[in-house]
C-alpha cells in the first residue's frame, strides 16, 4: 500500500473583510501518496488556490488565518509549528510553482542568481558548488545552453523559459512535495506539452508527489492519478483519474465535461453551467450549487448535502443520499442541459468576399545607438494573405510570437502595414487616412483578451458601451444612445441594471460581455477576437462561445478568431490559418485541416493538445527549442530548425503554395517539387 505523504483534515480558512468574515476553504480533507499527482479541479472562486497557500502557511495577514483543521507532512501538523520552523520546510519538503512566472520572478535579479537563493538556503552549498548545482537545474529542466542562461534575466525568456526557471526554482531545494498552481495556463499547446512531459519525467526521477491545480480537464487526464473536484470552498467530489473520466459524478463534474468545445459539438450550442460561482461572504445552509443545478429539488435548497464516501473517494449529493433521493421528484430527474437558444433561429445568408488581405507585411525596425540608426527589422507579419466571407469566421492559430495578434491589429489599421493591401468591401484600408479610416471604424472592431484591462476602470458600464458611438458620432441623441446600451446589454445576457456599476464588479465571464457589448455599439461587420476565452473557465467559456455563434446568427457579423486552443477553432471556425513565424504555412476548412493537417507544424499542435479521456494519452511531436526570433528567421523554410521531417532542401529555400484537394493549401516540401 502507497504511503501517504500529506494528509489535509478538515481545513477551514477564514477571510476578514470589510464586510465581515467568510470561509474561503470549508472542512476539506484529502491525502496525497508518496510519487503520485493529485489535481485539484474547479472554476475560478472555488479555493482551489487558498487552499494550496493554507498548506504553505503563506495567507495574506492579517486579513487570512486558518481556523480549524490539520496539514499532516509525514504525520507532523504544519499548523502547529513556529514560523522558524515552517521556513524550513517551504522550498525543502514543500515547494510551489506559481500561475504567473514573471510576477513571481524577480525582474532585476538574473535568474542564476534567483535558483542560487534557494540552493544557498536549502542545500546549503557557496561558491562554485552552488553554481555548478543551478548549472545542473536548468539542465534538467531542459533549458540550452545554461552557461549564458544563467546570467539572463527574466525579460530576456520566453514564457515556457520562464516556467522551466521556477520548475528549477521549485526543484533546487529536492522537495517532497511539489505544488503546481494552473503551471500551464498562459502557454500554447507545444510549450504546454513540453512543460508537463518535463513535471511528470522530474516527478518518476525524484520519487515526488504533486498537488496540480487546474481548470483544465485535458491537463489532468494526461497527469492526474487522482482527482478532487472543488466547488464554492468545498471538495465535492473525488475519484481516481480512471473513475472520474468514465463516469463523473457530481452534477457540477458532468457539467464541466459537457461544457467542453470540440468538433462534434458544432452543431448545437454547447451546455452551460447558468449564473457564476456563489460569493462566500454568505451563509450556506443548503447545497452550494442547487442554484445552478438542474437535478435540483427542495432538499437541495433546505439543507447540505454529506460527504458519501465510496471506495478510494466519494461524492458530496444529496442524489447519493439514498433518503433524500427517494423524495425527488420526476421532472428534477428528467431536466435537460442548460444551452443557448441560437439553433432555433435561421442563419442569414452568408457567403459573398467582405475582407481580402493580400501580402501583408509588418516589419518593425530594430534601431541601436545614440542616433537610432535602423540595424534590421522584426519581421512580424511577413507576406499573410487570408479572405474572410460574410458571416464566416476564419481561426488564426500558432504559437505566442507567430504575429497573430499583430496581424489582427494591422486588418484594423491599429499598426500600419509595411506593405500589402487590406481589402474591406472593395476599399483599401491602407490607403485611408485621418477622417477617411475613422468613418470606416465602425465596420471593424476588435475583442480582446484580457477584458479588465481593456476597459477604463473609472467608467461606468453605460459609458465603456457609448464610447464608440459618442467618438465615431453615430448616435447623437442621449436617450437614444441609453436605449441602445439597454438593448446590446440584454442581447449580451446582462441585466439592464449592469450599465450603473463598474468594471471590477462583474466576473471575468461578464466582463468580456461588457467588451462585447461595446464592439457591438456601432454596428460593426467584422469582429476581430484576439483569445477572447484563454483566460476563461471552461463553463464561461462555453457560454461565450454560444453568445459568439448567436450573435453571428443573428446579426451576419464575421470574425477572425486568434486563438492556440484547436477544440474552440475545432467549435467555431469554418476555416483555419495556422501561423509560424510570420507565415501562414497551412489553411483550409477545419474539418480538412484538423482532422487530416498536412504541415508538420499543425500535426505537432494538434499532438500536443490535452486528451480529454479515461487514458489521457497522446503520442505528443516533441518542437526542438523554442520559436525563432522574428529579427532573425532561419534561412529556407522557417521550421525546419525545428521539424521532425526536415530535408536538404527545406533549408535552401522557403517553400511555394502547394493546394491540396478542397481548397486545402500549405506551404511545405513534402508536398511541393523539392
Amino acid at each position: 500500500m502507497a504511503e501517504t505523504l500529506l494528509s489535509v483534515r478538515h481545513l477551514c480558512t477564514r477571510f476578514e473583510t470589510e464586510r465581515g468574515g467568510f470561509l474561503a476553504v470549508d472542512d476539506v480533507s484529502f491525502d496525497i501518496q508518496r510519487g503520485e499527482t493529485f489535481a485539484l479541479l474547479g472554476e475560478s472562486g472555488c479555493g482551489k488556490s487558498v487552499t494550496s497557500l493554507s498548506i504553505m502557511r503563506l495567507l495574506p495577514e492579517p486579513a487570512g488565518r486558518i481556523v480549524g483543521g490539520q496539514v499532516l507532512l509525514d504525520g507532523v501538523d504544519l499548523l502547529g509549528l513556529p514560523e522558524l520552523a515552517m521556513r524550513r520546510v517551504r522550498g525543502n519538503r514543500i515547494a510551489m510553482i506559481f500561475q504567473e512566472p514573471m510576477t513571481s520572478l524577480n525582474p532585476v535579479l538574473s535568474v542564476g542568481d534567483q535558483i542560487a537563493e534557494v540552493v544557498i538556503l536549502h542545500r546549503r552549498l557557496r561558491g562554485r558548488a552552488a553554481r555548478s548545482a543551478v548549472l545542473e537545474l536548468l539542465e534538467a529542466v531542459g533549458i540550452p545552453d545554461p552557461e549564458r542562461r544563467y546570467g539572463e534575466f527574466p525579460h530576456q525568456l520566453s514564457g515556457g523559459m520562464k516556467q522551466r526557471v521556477m520548475i528549477a526554482m521549485a526543484l533546487a531545494g529536492e522537495p517532497d512535495l511539489l505544488i503546481a498552481d494552473e503551471p500551464t495556463t498562459a502557454l500554447d499547446v507545444t510549450i504546454q506539452a513540453q512543460v508537463l512531459d518535463l513535471l511528470a519525467e522530474l516527478q518518476r526521477w525524484r520519487d515526488m508527489a504533486m498537488l496540480l491545480i487546474t481548470h483544465d480537464l485535458g491537463v489532468v487526464a494526461g497527469m492526474a492519478d487522482r482527482v478532487a473536484v472543488m466547488y464554492a470552498g468545498q471538495i465535492v467530489e473525488q475519484a481516481p483519474r480512471r473513475s472520474f473520466f468514465a463516469e463523473p459524478r457530481h452534477p457540477y463534474s458532468r457539467k464541466l465535461f459537457q461544457s467542453l468545445p470540440d468538433m462534434h459539438k458544432r452543431d448545437r450550442p454547447l451546455t452551460v453551467i447558468p449564473g457564476t460561482v456563489p460569493a462566500l461572504d454568505r451563509p450556506f445552509r443548503a447545497c452550494r450549487f442547487a442554484e445552478r443545478c438542474e437535478l435540483a429539488w427542495q432538499d437541495c435548497r433546505e439543507q447540505a448535502p454529506q460527504w458519501h464516501a465510496e471506495g478510494d473517494g466519494g461524492v458530496r449529493c444529496h442524489l447519493y443520499d439514498r433518503l433524500l433521493s427517494s423524495r425527488r421528484p420526476l421532472h428534477a430527474a428528467a431536466a435537460q442541459p442548460v444551452t443557448s437558444e441560437y439553433t432555433q433561429r435561421e442563419a442569414p445568408p452568408a457567403g459573398g468576399r467582405l475582407l481580402e488581405v493580400e501580402e501583408l507585411k509588418v516589419h518593425f525596425p530594430i534601431q541601436k545607438g545614440l542616433f537610432k540608426r535602423t540595424v534590421g527589422h522584426v519581421h512580424a507579419v511577413d507576406g499573410v494573405s487570408l479572405r474572410i466571407d460574410k458571416g464566416a469566421t476564419v481561426a488564426l492559430v500558432g504559437e505566442s510570437g507567430c504575429g497573430k495578434t499583430t496581424f489582427g491589429k494591422a486588418i484594423l489599421q491599429l499598426i500600419r502595414p509595411t506593405a500589402g493591401r487590406v481589402v474591406l468591401e472593395g476599399t483599401d484600408l491602407t490607403r485611408l487616412r485621418g477622417e477617411a479610416l475613422r468613418r470606416r471604424r465602425s465596420d471593424f472592431q476588435i475583442i480582446f483578451q484580457d477584458p479588465f484591462s481593456s476597459m477604463n476602470p473609472r467608467m461606468r458600464v453605460e459609458e465603456i458601451i457609448q464610447e464608440g458611438m459618442v467618438t465615431l458620432g453615430l448616435e447623437r441623441d442621449p436617450q437614444r444612445r441609453a436605449q441602445r446600451v439597454a438593448e446590446l446589454l440584454q442581447q449580451v445576457g446582462l441585466p439592464v441594471e449592469a450599465r450603473a456599476r463598474y468594471p471590477h464588479e462583474f466576473s471575468g465571464g461578464q466582463r468580456q460581455r461588457i467588451c462585447i457589448a461595446r464592439a457591438l455599439a456601432v454596428r460593426p461587420k467584422l469582429l476581430v477576437c484576439d483569445e477572447p476565452t484563454s483566460a476563461l473557465d471552461i463553463s464561461v467559456q462555453a457560454q461565450i462561445l454560444n453568445l459568439l455563434k448567436d450573435l453571428q446568427r443573428e446579426l451576419g457579423l464575421s470574425y477572425l478568431f486568434i486563438t492556440h486552443n484547436l477544440s474552440v477553432v475545432g467549435y467555431l471556425a469554418d476555416q483555419v490559418a495556422v501561423m509560424y513565424l510570420g507565415r501562414i504555412v497551412e489553411h483550409g476548412r477545419v474539418a480538412e485541416v484538423l482532422n487530416r493537417p498536412a504541415h508538420p507544424y499543425t500535426e505537432a499542435l494538434l499532438s500536443a493538445v490535452p486528451a480529454v479521456d479515461a487514458d489521457g494519452r497522446r503520442e505528443v511531436i516533441r518542437l526542438e527549442g523554442d520559436l525563432p526570433s522574428p529579427a532573425a528567421p532561419p534561412a529556407g523554410c522557417h521550421f525546419h530548425t525545428r521539424c521532425p521531417r526536415a530535408m536538404p532542401v527545406c533549408r535552401e529555400r522557403y517553400p511555394p503554395v502547394t493546394e491540396l484537394a478542397g481548397g486545402h493549401r500549405v506551404r511545405c516540401f513534402l508536398y511541393g517539387e523539392g
